[in-house]
């Protein structure tokens, strides 16, 4: 999807219509900037993209009920309708398109009436006409950008953080699936298992008296998995739900500057503590892999010594000595030649000095045979030595790690006494509620876990109930061809979901890779990017081989989050050489269109995300104000500007100061005075190369 142009009508502080915004898509100037003061109308522009495409606005777009200038809704006649639109243009895999969102108001004396939005696309022919599509426009748009990843594509920079917000990981997890078509793996395994389904009612019907009470049973034994299945669904959102009321509850006494000091340790303890209970957890699994892997050696002494007696007892025997071998020796009788030219005739003294020699020698076979158990051998010896050096190791860290949470968990139910039992109200209420959600986030784990337990236990009596069902004497034609059906069904059921489980495992992993890899580049902090089963972005330090989690800054989690994007990108990037390995055309061309990415970040960081930001996309569009522009950013990225505009804004203030920016020798308005009581945006191109 490469945007070609973006054009408005009375959208928000944008009256009138609007020159025709060309956004630059070349092979390196491939970036658009877009001047504004705050105020201006970036955040509308960003919202246009958004509202055309979606109908969706991000956090910060206020008052999303007035989209239409108040100016044009003033000016127009009373019953009069006022029409508000933006039209955008791209092109994706080598067709145009151009689709249109409209709404109207109709003014009633000094109210008006919003009336429904209505979209409209066309769709470029190669003759160069447009035509209407034979499929509703949501439906392309969603094909091209699924309007579930929209805000990786579109978003505010300042709120860019928000993605690593505890309650965005359950939409991030979902929306991440997209890229490797594990709907599509989902939907075949819902209609299989109505399939599924449609065919045991079948063969319940057709079947003798014992299978149909064995599919009786499988049916109410899948109705409970079915059950406990969506219950751990609702768990984990209500768990999602309870961690950020525990956050926002712990913020709230971190506030209180009563206890501030005190809760600042207690947040310390409790990252501490996560901490030590992950390294825990992966110590445990390391021993579980190393007893896995080499606890035979330990019990295989007595063979190796045993082994060794017997090899040094052939050795004793001269049925091992080094030398010459009884193969060597048995080929030079058959030749009836020594090697030194004599005759080994049958009688003569050559050929009996060969015999004795013979008599002596050893099996070369049985030697490098016994030579190269020997090495194994060792390195049986060996591992069982470092089994237990492994196995101490981990036991030892095992032990420190148990004390240390124990301490920990000493300290922090020290706190929180202090805080219940707090004279101030309003600190021991905060610490009450926090003591509630513990324990509600407690029974969920719990509850979660047995259900769990008994999921499993379920699949194994439905796959014992299968077996026996296939068991069954089927006499005629029609049950074996059902139960045969039935079989086919559960086979694809267990592979496909082998291969989503795979899919999803891989894609995890090579995203929190790459995110690895960019947030590296940009930040100078030695922490690293994690993304769990869950889909939960953190950030980490290695102190001493155990990995803390790190109380991020607002900088540093905006450069998380951008990198998160980056790796999303990247991600679909493969999505789409994959669909041209396939003979699709060529789709991976995805636009960013950022408002504000440089807020709050300082020198170094604007300058490395300056930097790579331009590299993340084929298509990049950026709207800044003056002061986050010049200097460094405008440094880094004046050679990629393809297109350039500024955002003129007339104030309706009497006293407005005046304001303009420099681009490329000439001086464009960036705040100017109205000439009438309303205020509104002009858009003006940058005109010349820089």
């Amino acid at each position: 999807m490469k945007l070609t142009s973006i054009q408005l009508c009375n959208f928000r502080s944008f009256y009138g219509k609007t020159p025709e915004i060309i956004l630059a898509g070349g092979e390196v100037r491939n970036t658009t900037i877009i001047h504004g003061n705050n105020g201006s109308g970036k955040t509308s522009l960003l919202n246009a993209f958004t509202w055309v495409l979606y109908e969706k606005f991000s956090a910060a777009f206020a008052s999303v009920e007035q989209l239409v200038n108040k100016r044009a809704i003033a000016a127009a006649e009373n019953k009069q309708a006022v029409e508000c639109w933006v039209e955008i243009g791209w092109e994706h895999e080598g067709k145009r398109y151009r689709v249109k969102r409209a709404c109207r108001v109709y003014k009633h004396g000094s109210d008006f009436d919003a009336g429904k939005t209505q979209l409209t696309m066309w769709v470029g022919e190669d003759d160069g006409k447009w035509s209407l599509p034979t499929q509703p426009a949501e439906d392309i748009i969603n094909q091209i950008l699924p309007a579930s990843l929209h805000q990786y594509f579109f978003f505010d920079g300042e709120r860019i953080e928000e993605i690593v917000r505890s309650d965005k990981k359950p939409e991030i997890a979902e929306a991440t699936k997209i890229f490797l078509g594990v709907e599509v793996i989902n939907r075949s395994l819902k209609h299989l298992g109505e399939a599924k389904k449609s065919l045991e009612t079948e063969l319940k019907v057709i079947g003798d008296a014992e299978t149909k009470q064995l599919l009786q049973q499988q049916e109410k034994i899948q109705h409970e998995s079915d059950r406990l299945t969506k219950r751990q669904t609702e768990i984990q959102q209500e768990l999602v739900y309870q961690q950020t009321f525990k956050k926002e509850t712990s913020n709230r006494l971190l506030e209180l500057s009563a206890v501030k000091e005190l809760q600042e340790r207690w947040q310390n303890l409790e990252s501490q503590k996560t901490a030590s209970q992950q390294e825990y957890k992966k110590s445990k699994e390391a021993l579980k892999k190393i007893i896995s892997a080499r606890g035979y050696t330990v019990f295989l002494s007595e063979t190796t010594a045993q082994f060794r007696t017997i090899v040094e007892d052939l050795k004793q025997r001269g049925e091992l000595t080094s030398g010459i071998s009884r193969e060597f020796l048995n080929e030079l009788i058959k030749a009836g030649r020594c090697i030194c030219g004599t005759h080994l005739n049958m009688g003569s003294q050559s050929h009996t000095n060969i015999q004795v020699w013979l008599d002596r020698a050893g099996s070369s076979m049985v030697e490098e045979t016994a030579i190269r158990m020997m090495a194994q051998v060792d390195e049986i010896d060996k591992q069982a030595a470092d089994f237990w050096t492994e196995v101490d190791r981990e036991q030892s860290r095992i032990n420190q790690l148990r004390q240390t949470i124990s301490q920990v968990e000493a300290e922090l139910d020290s706190i929180q006494e202090r805080l219940r039992k707090d004279a101030n109200e309003e600190i021991s209420s905060l610490q009450k509620r926090l003591d509630k959600i513990e324990i509600t986030i407690s029974e969920l784990n719990r509850e979660q876990g047995a259900n769990q337990q008994q999921i499993a236990q379920l699949k194994t009596e439905l796959d014992v109930l299968g077996k026996q069902i296939a068991k069954q004497k089927l006499n005629e034609e029609k049950q074996i061809l059902a139960q045969r059906r039935i079989s086919a069904t559960q086979d694809a059921i267990e592979r496909l979901t082998e291969v989503r489980n795979r899919q999803e495992k891989e894609f995890r992993l090579q995203l929190e890779k790459r995110v690895q890899e960019i947030f590296t580049k940009i930040s100078f902090t030695p922490y690293l990017p994690k993304i769990s089963e869950r889909y939960e972005l953190t950030l980490v330090e290695n102190t001493a081989g155990i990995e803390a989690p790190v109380a991020a800054s607002t900088g540093e989690n905006q450069i998380l989050s951008l990198s998160f994007i980056a790796s999303i990108i990247d991600r679909v990037r493969g999505w789409s050489e994959k669909r041209k390995m396939m003979m699709i055309p060529d789709s991976s061309t995805f636009p960013i269109v950022m408002d504000s990415p440089f807020g709050s970040l300082d020198e170094i960081y604007r300058r490395q995300i300056a930097k790579t930001i331009p590299k993340l996309a084929n298509q990049l569009i950026v709207l800044v104000t003056k002061t986050q522009w010049r200097g460094e950013v405008e440094a880094e990225i004046t050679d990629r500007v393809g297109r350039e505009y500024v955002l003129t804004y007339y104030s309706s203030k009497p006293d407005c100061e005046q304001d303009y920016i420099e681009l490329g020798g000439e001086r464009y308005p960036l705040v100017r005075q109205s000439p009438n009581e309303f205020e509104y945006t002009e858009i003006t191109a940058v005109e010349g190369d820089r």
